[in-house]
This record gives structure tokens, C-alpha cells and sequence, in this order.
């Protein structure tokens, strides 16, 4: 198996070039550079050399290793970052889904060649991991005052499939099906998928296995707007003298 299409894709995140960009350094149409991405097509012996040797990079490991972005950076010559952001932290690219690409990332969402074209967040996080960005469209994930609401913001990793199962009951994910991506807290009950809203007034949502095509572990938050801490504070103290009230007529 080589790694040439998964390595030259990391290249390319870490250059933040595009596919037109990259393939146009090499001689490239982007449609095969397209090809080599997916896996499709494996590259002619001529431009493996000219990719292996503008970036100092052995053939053999650009071919036969899965390289992380740790190891690309060891590499001489023309694979650096543009920020010198110390040795364990610079910004990638995160791929973002929004209300107006939505109905194409549920069609194309297995496409490496979509994925890269899709608008981003560069944020300074695990270059190792896969990550996507949901723009919030509803009031689902919202309680009160207190919540996700539209614009804000959700960066997830992506969960595989094996497991799904291991994961914590009410684990807040964005999941990809045919027809919808829904942020919710996922709980798993009887082989059965849950997703529930925080909004009383929204019901859940049962899902099959098969119905699922993705699923991301929510780990940030961008909010477009100051969450409303105090009110949570508030609201406490509010049920604490409730209940303290309670006790006081039960003696």
C-alpha cells in the first residue's frame, strides 16, 4: 500500500496550499493530484522524484511511511510553517461546514478532494488528529440563556466507528447521516443511538448504526457572542434557597 496520496496531503495542510496551488509546482492538473489524494492513481516515476526532491523528503518515506506533520517538519528544505511557533505548536487547518455548504458536505463528505476546498479555521491544535468545524444553525443545544447558539461555533475529532460504543453517555457530537448533521449529547441504549438536545421542546433522535456516516467529538467552542456565565451562578442560588426553603418547612 503506499501513503504517497495521505503524505502529499499533509503537505499541502501544513504549506496551506491548495490542490490548484500544489499541482501547478509540479506540472500537475489538479484532477490528478486529485486522483493521487484519494488513491485512485499512483504518480509517474519523473514526478515522484521532482515532489521527493523539492522537499528533501526520501522517496521511500514519501511512498512507504504515513508521515505525521512532527515528522515532515524534521525535513530540510522547503516544508516549514510560516510561523515560528515553537516546536510543538503551530496552526493547521480545520475544515469548516456551514449552513451554506451543508447540503454538498452531505453528499461529497468522503471526497478528499471537496474536503480540502471547504472554507477553515486555522487553529493551533493536534496536527495528528482529524478535526472538523460545525457553524451551529438552530437553538437545539440551547437551555434558557445558557448554550450553543446560530454561529456559534464546534470543532470536533473525529470518532471512529469501533468506538462509538465506548463513549461516555452524554458525550456532546455532531453526526453526519444522509440526510442532516445534528449536534446533540449522544447516549447509547440497547445498541441504539440517542441524540438529545438540550432544549426541552426537542425531541430525541433514535439512529441506527448504518444511519451514521460520521461522528465528532465536540473538544471547543467558539461562541459569537459572551456566554452568559453569571446566569448559570445565579440559577443555582436560586434552587439552593428553594431547597433550603423545603427543608426548613419539612422539620
Amino acid at each position: 500500500m503506499s501513503y504517497f496520496g495521505k503524505n502529499i496531503r499533509k503537505i499541502r495542510s501544513l504549506k496551506s496550499l491548495s490542490q490548484q496551488a500544489f499541482a501547478e509546482l509540479f506540472d500537475l492538473k489538479r484532477g490528478t493530484l486529485g486522483a493521487y489524494e484519494e488513491g485512485r492513481s499512483e504518480p509517474k516515476l519523473e514526478t515522484l522524484i521532482k515532489i521527493a526532491n523539492y522537499f528533501s523528503i526520501p522517496i521511500d518515506d514519501l511512498l512507504k511511511t504515513e508521515l505525521t506533520v512532527n515528522n515532515l517538519l524534521k525535513f530540510k528544505g522547503n516544508l516549514t510553517v510560516e510561523q515560528d511557533l515553537g516546536e510543538q505548536e503551530f496552526f493547521i487547518k480545520v475544515p469548516c461546514i456551514t449552513a451554506l455548504n451543508q447540503s454538498d458536505y452531505l453528499k461529497y463528505y468522503s471526497k478528499d478532494s471537496y474536503i480540502q476546498d471547504l472554507p477553515f479555521l486555522s487553529l493551533p491544535i493536534n496536527p495528528d488528529k482529524k478535526f472538523r468545524a460545525y457553524t451551529v444553525q438552530n437553538l437545539e443545544m440551547s437551555k434558557n440563556e445558557s448554550g450553543m447558539f446560530p454561529k456559534d461555533i464546534v470543532i470536533g475529532e473525529l470518532i471512529p466507528p469501533e468506538v462509538y460504543s465506548k463513549l461516555n453517555n452524554g458525550t456532546l457530537v455532531f453526526t453526519v447521516t444522509n440526510q442532516n448533521i445534528i449536534l446533540r449529547r449522544l447516549f447509547i441504549t440497547n445498541d441504539n443511538f440517542v441524540l438529545r438536545a438540550e432544549h426541552k421542546n426537542v425531541d430525541d433522535i433514535l439512529l441506527d448504526l448504518k444511519e451514521i456516516k460520521e461522528m465528532w467529538r465536540v473538544r471547543y467552542v467558539f461562541y459569537h457572542r459572551l456566554p452568559e456565565t453569571n446566569f448559570n451562578l445565579e440559577e443555582k442560588l436560586f434552587q439552593l434557597a428553594q431547597d433550603f426553603d423545603k427543608l426548613k418547612k419539612e422539620r
